[in-house]
């Protein structure tokens, strides 16, 4: 790829026409070459990212069609700044275009969570050789749940929609397969067969209670049978259960017949035959897109080694901006897209770069095939797109188009209920601030008994939790169960940035709104600051507030009503209003409650994490070399915790039986 120079940013206070003009000239001088352009606002905020196959045939059809008042022409007026970017072919810019939206976040463009986190079933170390006596634990394959980047070291099936799918995999393949599930180091310290083997679900390879050669035929069973091999696997365990008939061996025939039976009665739940699919029908993912209300679902459903292991529901952002911008583009497609096939193409695009696709898509729409073969370039693989499925696969994408709807249908009531409890608390308490921009921030703290003292904060916005903006703050330096002090601090190191912002910015004569820019997390002073408790701790929060120079009408107290019952809840201001009840059935209190239970929900937590920590020694022990599970129980045992073995002298370390007086001391520089 070659970049070509960025143009100078121009200042905010340009003239409209002079913008208008210096970007015409650089239209003209672009290149007839594929590409990726960038449009930004005068602020410098990226408003849309494009490929195109000409980049100055695209990019003029921007500048030089009269777009009205349209979406479009809403974002053409706001251009001050272009960006573009030559590549060599197409499937590079389908590459570059979705990894610069998923890094600009772009206003205009639809955008899909960037969620790679599917998990994996995983069969870890070697196949096992054929061979009499126990297994070793390297040599002894496992199957476990798996989320993260594969590797070539062991073998990887998948991906799953969620991680219900892969765990009830593992279970048939418990049942069916009998493989081991343990860890290694479980599995090298055992003297006798455990649990699962006594209820059949582990044929007790760690204490040679079957064959290599025995086990090592249940791996590939199990690996054929995850690769969509159901008819052969179930073909040779006839065979094995005629063999030991024939020998005599009833016992062992028996337990492989209600192998097949249990894989039998699997493959029927599927509802298929295998048999009747040919090769390139083991790996289909069935995608299908509903759009409505303004808002659009893509339902992916996954089937792997032709089992339909479920599906997932993604809802993207922007969906009307998207649309409407992926309409331009007709120029060089028959036709304008759809919406639902503006919101398809997205998705495929954002979400198969950089992970593997099936051989097939089945779609409920029509997409770009140019768009099919780029990703086939990209991925190295041959990618069929089906618009129109036959038998099995038809089937799959009707069950695909009903979760659909039934997702973007649930979507829609969600937010529809989440927008009226926001109108309403606006009203309720009379916030001068539209209900699409409501910001609120809900603080807590939780400890046990004064130990681990946390404090939370979550943030409610555009009518839904951000997580992404929740912060923890570890409360240092107070008394132990002192509420009041750790709130102190957690109000004074969340808003004292920001208040010396907005005095900085007031001196500087800027205006208020100004004083607080539009930072992520933490430099936007909030509408409403929740704080979980009474009188005491509006108090507390009402002192920092004044002493940070922030208005003290945006503080209210979540008081437990009588009897601390849930829905009796009243509302404490820290400006002298009266405190509020607002009737246990108020739409107004039902947002309350359910910040303030994720505020509290997010604290104990944290809490809870940070207590385990302090009372094991969290990964401190475990990080220092030499000291193994054993030798870090045994410290543990001897001093009562993490703080006993911190509190110890190298002498009454090497106390501890198989600690030397080197490790001792290695173990005391890691804690001091």
């Amino acid at each position: 790829m070659i970049p070509e120079p960025e143009s100078p940013a121009t200042p905010e206070a340009a003239a409209p026409d002079a913008v208008r003009e210096r970007l015409l000239a650089e239209v003209a001088a672009l290149p007839g070459l594929p590409g990726v352009y960038r449009y930004f606002d005068a602020a410098g905020a990226v408003l849309y990212v494009g490929k195109a196959r000409n980049l100055k045939k695209r990019v003029s059809s921007y500048f030089h069609k009269d777009h009205g008042g349209t979406r479009i022409g809403a974002m053409v007026a706001r251009i001050a700044r272009l960006e573009t970017t030559v590549v060599r072919t197409e499937a590079e810019a389908l590459l570059l275009e979705n990894n610069l939206i998923k890094t600009l976040n772009p206003k205009f463009n639809i955008l899909f969570r960037d969620d790679k986190s599917y998990p994996y079933l995983k069969i870890t170390g070697t196949r096992p050789a054929d061979g009499a006596g126990a297994l070793s634990a390297s040599s002894c394959a496992r199957v476990a749940y798996f989320r993260g980047a594969v590797d070539r070291k062991h073998r990887y099936f998948g991906p799953y929609p969620n991680a219900w799918a892969v765990k009830e995999t593992i279970q048939l393949i418990q049942k069916v397969f009998r493989l081991r599930t343990c860890e290694d180091t479980v599995y090298a310290n055992r003297s006798r067969p455990c649990l699962l083997y006594q209820i059949q679900r582990c044929s007790g390879p760690c204490v040679g209670l079957v064959s290599k050669d025995e086990y090592a035929r249940d791996v590939r069973d199990a690996e054929r049978f995850l690769l969509g091999e159901q008819q052969e696997v179930v073909a040779d365990l006839q065979a094995q259960m005629m063999g030991y008939a024939e020998t005599f061996e009833y016992e062992k025939a028996a337990a492989v017949r209600d192998r097949i039976g249990s894989l039998s009665r699997v493959l029927h739940q599927q509802a298929m035959e295998a048999s009747s699919l040919s090769a390139g029908d083991k790996d289909v993912d069935i995608l299908a897109v509903r759009v409505a209300g303004g808002r659009a679902c893509v339902n992916l459903a996954m089937v792997r080694g032709s089992r339909h292991l479920g599906d997932r529901a993604h809802f993207p952002t922007h969906v009307d901006d998207g649309a409407a911008l992926s309409a331009t583009e007709a120029d060089e497609r028959a036709g304008a897209p759809s919406p639902e096939t503006a919101v398809l193409e997205a998705f495929i695009a954002q979400h198969y770069l950089g992970q593997a696709v099936p051989p097939q898509l089945v779609t409920s729409h029509p997409v770009d095939p140019e768009l099919i073969d780029a990703l086939s370039e990209t991925a190295g693989v041959r990618v069929r797109a089906t618009q129109q499925p036959r038998e099995q696969k038809r089937i799959w994408l009707e069950l695909a188009e009903k979760g659909a709807e039934l997702a973007l249908a649930r979507l829609l009531a969600e937010e529809g209920s989440q927008r009226e409890r926001t109108r309403a608390l606006v009203e309720a308490l009379e916030i001068d601030v539209e209900p699409d921009a409501l910001r609120i921030e809900c603080f807590d703290i939780s400890h046990t008994a004064g130990e681990a003292t946390q404090a939370s904060c979550v943030v409610y916005e555009a009518h839904a939790m951000q997580s992404a903006q929740y912060r923890r703050f570890n409360i240092e330096g107070v008394t132990g169960g002192d509420d009041y002090a750790a709130m102190r601090q957690v109000l004074t190191r969340r808003y004292a940035r920001l208040a010396e912002a907005r005095r900085q910015d007031a001196q500087d004569g800027a205006t208020e709104e100004a004083a607080a820019p539009a930072k992520k997390g933490a430099a936007r002073l909030p509408d409403l600051v929740l704080v979980d408790g009474g009188r005491g701790q509006v108090s507390m929060a009402r002192e920092v507030f004044t002493e940070l120079g922030l208005p003290l009408s945006i503080i209210v107290g979540v008081e437990k009503g009588e009897g601390r019952k849930v829905g009796l809840e009243e509302l404490v201001f820290a400006d002298g209003r009266e405190k509020v009840y607002l009737g246990h059935d108020s739409a107004a209190l039902m947002l309350v409650a359910q910040i303030r239970d994720e505020a509290h929900r997010f604290a104990i937590t944290g809490m809870r994490a940070r207590r385990a920590s302090v009372r094991t020694g969290g990964s401190k022990l475990e990080d220092i070399p030499g000291v193994g599970p054993r030798k870090r129980s045994r410290l543990l045992q001897r001093f009562g915790g993490v703080r006993g073995v911190a509190a110890a002298s190298v002498e009454d370390l090497a106390s501890v039986e198989g600690i030397s007086h080197d490790l001792a001391e290695e173990i005391y520089r890691a804690l001091h």
